[in-house]
């Protein structure tokens, strides 16, 4: 993947860089917007950070507009995030409107910007994605699609279920995409890796001055996805205080910014998202029976990959098919056995770890099939009395690397006992491990989960 940044400030260009980079891999940097044309025909760029003022004591955007709109008329266009320390509520939707995936703000919190570096990064195979979010010719698969065409096109709102690596936002995305509100905007903001403190600014925007660090005003999501649909992920994982607020907003159609004296009216379609277990959600001391109402009027379960074995090997084959052509690498088809090892793993991870062990299979494998140690599959964990983070030796397991460290191994099993533990609530999953939301975010993509 590639990273350009444009912004005038060397300062700022150099910090997001050194901050991407060490996520994201290789990050480029241009200050003029005069040279971004060249340097977007001379390789491919996935996203793009772009300031909106370039000129001296500017701060209307427009200069940054007009690069946008010249942005998203090529055949191919990256992803972009605005960047502005002015976030003027009309700015920041008319780039929304025009294209942009999302708007950051200057000084940036570095936790959101990794978040919403990476929620762009993501977007920008939609298709694929989608796909294989909802590829499969079992019963469940069947009738999953069934209800996603029924429900989209009305306005109700969606509370999706599923553990994580399920795909749920994709199914979010296909909902909207289904919608008619599919020519607006679809936002998706990440419950889980806002902190308290910040959670109602997200949401709910904030004006100048309205706190201490509140040096400009902030739009919210509710107002930034006007007229379109906002994705609620981990949504369980919100304190009940911030419970209540959002009930507030539902009900009366309507937000009020932080230090703002007036509500500001809202037409959004909310689709909510939990990995949370049924029976979890339904206790009212994490989560308020009132605001679960509003959300699941129409609930739709996402099944785990291991309720649906029979659709791993479609699912495989399209994955290895879609890097092979992504990473120019020849067509190769999978040994019985290593099929046979795919189907039989329980895949705690879902699709998204189906996925990353395909890439790296195309990326690795030396042969000209594909064998069951190219997939480079960690072994699953096994609690015991003795050890409850102690690593299994499974059967699909057998033949996976023998380069892998043992410190891998741990962690990741650390990471999947700490989940089940905390029935896959990210705060507390975090606490019983001694990590802050985004430090676990970030273990947690590492190994697929």
């Amino acid at each position: 993947m590639s990273i350009l940044i444009l912004d005038d400030d060397p300062d700022v260009g150099i910090a997001a860089k050194l901050l991407l980079q060490r996520r994201f891999g290789p990050v480029r940097l241009l200050q003029q917007p005069a040279d971004l044309s060249a340097a977007l025909d001379a390789e491919p760029v996935e996203l793009l950070l772009l300031d909106m003022n370039f000129l001296p004591g500017r701060i209307d955007g427009a200069q940054g507009q007009a690069v946008l709109a010249e942005v998203m008329r090529r055949a191919q266009p990256p992803a972009v995030i605005v960047m502005t320390a002015y976030a003027e509520v009309n700015l920041a939707v008319a780039a929304l409107k025009a294209g942009a995936f999302d708007f950051i703000t200057k000084p940036w919190n570095n936790d959101k910007l990794l978040a919403t570096v990476a929620a762009a990064l993501a977007s920008r195979k939609p298709k694929a994605e989608v796909a294989s979010a909802l590829l499969g010719e079992s019963r469940v698969m069947h009738e999953l699609r069934s209800l996603i065409r029924s429900v989209a096109p009305t306005d109700a709102n969606v509370l999706v279920l599923g553990e994580m690596g399920s795909g749920k936002e994709l199914v979010a995305r296909e909902i909207h995409a289904l919608s008619k509100r599919a020519g607006q905007t679809f936002l998706s903001v990440d419950l889980g890796a806002l902190s308290d403190s910040t959670l109602e600014s997200e949401l709910f925007g904030h004006k100048r001055g309205s706190f201490t660090d509140a040096r400009s005003e902030r739009l919210g999501r509710f107002q930034a996805a006007q007229g379109g649909t906002l994705f609620l992920d981990e949504v369980a994982n919100m304190p009940l205080a911030a419970q209540a607020k959002l009930l507030t907003v539902l009900e009366r159609r309507e937000v009020t910014p932080l230090g703002a004296d007036a509500a500001v009216p809202i037409d959004v379609r909310i689709v909510s998202a939990t990995n949370l277990d049924e029976t979890a959600l339904f206790d009212a001391q994490r989560f308020r029976p009132d605001l679960l109402y509003r959300l699941n009027t129409i609930v739709l379960r996402l099944p785990p990959l291991r309720e649906r074995r029979e659709d791993i090997p479609l699912l495989a084959q399209h994955y290895l098919a879609h890097y092979a052509a992504q990473y120019q690498k020849t067509d190769r088809a999978l040994s019985p056995q290593a099929l046979a090892g795919l189907m039989a793993r329980d895949w705690h991870g879902n699709v998204r770890a189906l996925r990353h062990a395909c890439e790296r299979a195309v990326i690795l494998a030396p042969g000209e099939q594909f064998e069951l140690a190219d997939f480079a599959l960690q072994r699953a964990p096994q609690a015991s009395a003795a050890s409850p983070l102690a690593p299994a030796v499974t059967a699909d397991s057998a033949e996976a690397s023998p380069a892998l460290l043992p410190l891998s191994e741990r962690e990741r099993a650390a990471l999947e006992e700490a989940m089940q533990a905390a029935q896959g609530n990210i705060s507390q999953a975090a606490r019983l491990l001694g990590l802050s939301r985004a430090a676990l975010y970030r273990r947690l993509e590492k190994y697929g989960l």
